[in-house]
C-alpha cells in the first residue's frame, strides 16, 4: 500500500480530507474553470486545432495529474509554450487533412506523456538543470512574441496562413491592410482594452471569462457574423470518447525531438510555479514525481483525445489565490468544464475569434522579459549572449531549431568554462596568515615562490590548460622560482588524466630544481593521490592543512636553494 500511494499521492491526501478545505476548493475550481475555459479554446486555436479539443484538454489530463501528482495548486491544462511548439511540430510533419492534423497532436500528447513518465521513473529530472534560464527566458520572450503576432490575423480580421516567421506575416499583413475587418478590429483590440482595465483595477474577476461572454453576447445581439467577424462556429456537445491514437512509428519517430522540447519546456514551466508555491505553503514536492504526475496527464489525456497540456503559471497563480487547498480544486474545476460541454455549448457558437486571440496575447505578453536583459546586461554579459542567442534563434530559424541551438550553446559553453576554469595566483595579506588574489588586493608576493588556485576540477577536459597555465607562471618567474604552492582548496575531483599531468609537473620541477607544495587537498582527490602513488612520489610532508604553512614551508626550502647558491 506504501509504494501504491508512493505512485498515487491522492490516496495520501482524499482518505484525510478536511471539510475546512472544502470552500476554498470549490471557490478555486469554480475560478479557474473561468478562467480555463476561453484559455484552452484560445491554446487549442494557438496550436492550430479547432477549439474543441482545448477543452478535452482540460478535463482528464488534469484529473491524471490529480491522482498522481504533487503539488496541491498546480493547475494543469493547455499552456500557450506547449500550444505553439504543438503548432511548430505537427506544421513541420505536412498533414494532408485538418484529421490528420487533429490525429498527430494526440499522439504527440502520448509521445510526450511517455517521455515525461520513463524521465520521471528513471530519476532523470535532473537533466532539466541542463535548459540554463538565460536560454528559457531567450526562448519563452522569442516564443511569446511568435505567439502575439500570430494572433494578429484574429485581431483583424485577417486570414492569414499559419507560419513561425513573423516577418512573413508582418508582409502578409501590410499587402492586406485594405482586407481589415472594422467590426473584428474593434472587438479585438476593445477586448485588449478591457482585460488590461480588469487586471488593473479589478483583478479578482474572472476577466477572461467576462470579456469572452460580453463579446459573445455582442456578436449574437448585432448579428455581427454578418457583417464579416470570425466567429468559433459550432461546438459538438458532450465528453470526449476514450481510443486509443493509431500508432505510426514513422511519425512518432519524425516528432520526437520536439516532443522532448516538449516534454521539457512543459515540465520546466509546471516544476518552476509548483516549488514557488510549495515553499510558501512550507511542503515539499519531488521533481521525479511531478515528472510522473505530468507523463500520466499526457498520457492519460491522449486516450480522451486531448493536445499536450502543462502546468500554467497565471492559473496556478489563480488556484492558489482563490483558496486551494488540496488537489480537489482541480478536480472540482474538470466537473464545471464537463457541465459546460454538456449543456453550454451551442453558446459558444457566437464566440469571436478575435476575442480568443485578445486572451492569448494578454496572457503571453508577460513573458517577455526586458527586466532580466538589463538583470543579465548588467550581473553576466556572457549569460546575456546565451539569451540573446537562443531569442534571435527562435526568431529567424524556428521555434523547435533555436531552443535546441540555445541548449546546445548552454551546453557548450559550460565545457568551454570548465576547460578553461578560473585560477588565480595568490598572495599574503600583510600581517595575516591569508592569501588573495594578486589582481584584486594589494598583497604581498615572493618572487622565489609561486602561489597558484585552481577553482574547478582536475580533469582530462582542463589538464592542457592547467599545465600552461603553471609552466607559463613559472617562466615568468624564471630562474629565481623554486616553489610552487597549490591551493587545492577548489578542487573537489580528480581524474586519471589530471593525475598523470601532476606527474609530469613534478618531472619537469626536478629537472629545474623547483618543488611543489599542496594545501587543502580534499579526500577524493587525496584518495585518487594515494591510489596513483602520486603523494609517496611527492612526500607527505609537502600536504598542508592551511595554506600559510604551505607556503611557510616553500619559503623555507627557497630560502635554504638560494643560501646553496
Amino acid at each position: 500500500m506504501t509504494n501504491l500511494k508512493q505512485w498515487m499521492p491522492i490516496l495520501q491526501w482524499l482518505p484525510n480530507y478536511q471539510k475546512s478545505n472544502l470552500r476554498g476548493d470549490m471557490i478555486a475550481g469554480l475560478t479557474v474553470a473561468m478562467m480555463l475555459i476561453p484559455q484552452a479554446m484560445s491554446y487549442a486555436m494557438l496550436a492550430g486545432l479547432p477549439p474543441i479539443y482545448g477543452l478535452y484538454a482540460s478535463m482528464v489530463p488534469i484529473i491524471a495529474y490529480a491522482i498522481f501528482g504533487t503539488s496541491r495548486e498546480l493547475a494543469v491544462g493547455p499552456a500557450a509554450m506547449v500550444a505553439l511548439l504543438v503548432s511548430s511540430a505537427i506544421s513541420s510533419l505536412s498533414p494532408t487533412s485538418v484529421e490528420e492534423y487533429i490525429w498527430l497532436a494526440i499522439l504527440l500528447a502520448g509521445v510526450v506523456g511517455i517521455i515525461q513518465l520513463l524521465m520521471g521513473i528513471f530519476k532523470l529530472g535532473f537533466l532539466t538543470n541542463f535548459m540554463s534560464h538565460p536560454v528559457i527566458s531567450g526562448f519563452t520572450s522569442a516564443a511569446a512574441l511568435i505567439i502575439i503576432v500570430s494572433q494578429l490575423g484574429h485581431i483583424f480580421g485577417l486570414s492569414l496562413p499559419r507560419s513561425e516567421n513573423i516577418f512573413e506575416i508582418f508582409s502578409l499583413m501590410y499587402s492586406s491592410l485594405d482586407d481589415i475587418s472594422l467590426p473584428t478590429l474593434i472587438i479585438g483590440l476593445g477586448s485588449m482594452a478591457l482585460l488590461v482595465i480588469f487586471k488593473v483595477y479589478l483583478p479578482k474577476l474572472p476577466a477572461s471569462m467576462l470579456v469572452l461572454l460580453g463579446a459573445t453576447v455582442t456578436v449574437w445581439l448585432f448579428n455581427m457574423e454578418a457583417l464579416g467577424v470570425s466567429v468559433v462556429g459550432f461546438i459538438p456537445a458532450g465528453l470526449p470518447s476514450p481510443e486509443v491514437p493509431e500508432l505510426d512509428f514513422s511519425r512518432i519517430s519524425e516528432m520526437l525531438p520536439v516532443a522532448i522540447t516538449i516534454a521539457f519546456i512543459g515540465f520546466i514551466e509546471s516544476i518552476a510555479v509548483a516549488k514557488k508555491i510549495a515553499q510558501q505553503k512550507r511542503y515539499e514536492l519531488n521533481a521525479n514525481s511531478e515528472l510522473v504526475g505530468l507523463g500520466m496527464a499526457n498520457i492519460m489525456g491522449s486516450l480522451f483525445q486531448a493536445m499536450p497540456v502543462a502546468g500554467g503559471f497565471g492559473r496556478t497563480a489563480v488556484n492558489n489565490n482563490a483558496g486551494a487547498n488540496t488537489a480537489l480544486a482541480s478536480i472540482i474545476t474538470v466537473v464545471f468544464i464537463i457541465l459546460s460541454l454538456i449543456f453550454l455549448t451551442p453558446l459558444f457558437y457566437f464566440i469571436p475569434k478575435a476575442v480568443l486571440g485578445a486572451i492569448i496575447i494578454m496572457a503571453v505578453y508577460g513573458l517577455i522579459d526586458m527586466k532580466e536583459v538589463f538583470h543579465l546586461w548588467k550581473v553576466k554579459k556572457e549569460d546575456l549572449a546565451l539569451l540573446a542567442l537562443t531569442f534571435i534563434a527562435v526568431l529567424f530559424i524556428g521555434v523547435k531549431e533555436g531552443i535546441f541551438l540555445g541548449i546546445l550553446s548552454s551546453m557548450v559553453w559550460f565545457v568551454t568554462k570548465t576547460t578553461r576554469p578560473h585560477y588565480a595566483v595568490l598572495g599574503r595579506l600583510p600581517g595575516t596568515s591569508d592569501y588573495r588574489n594578486i589582481k584584486r588586493h594589494d598583497v604581498e608576493v615572493t618572487d622565489s615562490v609561486l602561489i597558484l588556485r585552481f577553482d574547478a576540477q582536475f580533469y582530462y577536459g582542463n589538464v592542457s590548460f592547467l599545465k600552461e597555465t603553471i609552466r607559463r607562471h613559472q617562466a615568468e618567474k624564471g630562474e629565481v622560482l623554486k616553489a610552487v604552492v597549490i591551493d587545492a582548496c577548489s578542487i573537489n575531483q580528480l581524474d586519471s588524466s589530471a593525475d598523470t599531468a601532476l606527474h609530469e609537473l613534478i618531472d619537469e620541477g626536478e629537472s629545474q630544481d623547483i618543488k611543489y607544495f599542496f594545501s587543502y587537498v580534499k579526500g577524493p582527490v587525496q584518495d585518487v593521490m594515494h591510489r596513483s602513488g602520486f603523494i609517496n612520489r611527492v612526500g607527505l610532508d609537502q600536504f598542508f592543512n592551511h595554506i600559510h604553512a604551505a607556503v611557510e614551508s616553500a619559503n623555507q626550502y627557497a630560502s635554504a636553494k638560494n643560501s646553496e647558491e
